[in-house]
């Protein structure tokens, strides 16, 4: 089930990020190479199509994005934090200072 939902979820990501470029601008943006095809989608134009179409498929990748979480999170049913190993009762070892050497002694007068 989580195959279908990752190739879907690809999917419609590739789909989204078309119709995000491909709706009108104030630089027009990719929108200048879908041609004039103004009146296939009324007098307004492709805009409010590209937008209902755009909000349509944002909606249906939030939904699969979220269900997508659901079913892997109860097919591997194991938290990142449970494999973090904590050792009790282990203090770490604090280096011994290094010890002074002493200080030459003088020679004794015979």
């Amino acid at each position: 089930m989580t195959g279908i939902l990752l190739v879907s979820q690809f999917i419609l990501t590739a789909i989204l990020t078309i119709a995000v470029l491909l709706q009108k601008s104030s630089s027009i943006g990719l929108g200048a190479y879908s041609g004039s095809n103004e009146s296939l989608f009324g007098a307004k134009g492709p805009a409010g199509f590209m937008a209902k179409f755009t909000f349509v498929v944002g909606i249906i990748f939030v939904a699969n994005t979220l269900t997508l979480g659901y079913f892997y999170n109860q097919e591997k049913n194991v938290s990142i934090a449970e494999d973090i190993k904590i050792e009790k009762g282990v203090v770490p070892a604090t280096p011994e200072s290094p010890k002074a050497p002493s200080a030459p002694t003088a020679p004794k007068a015979n």
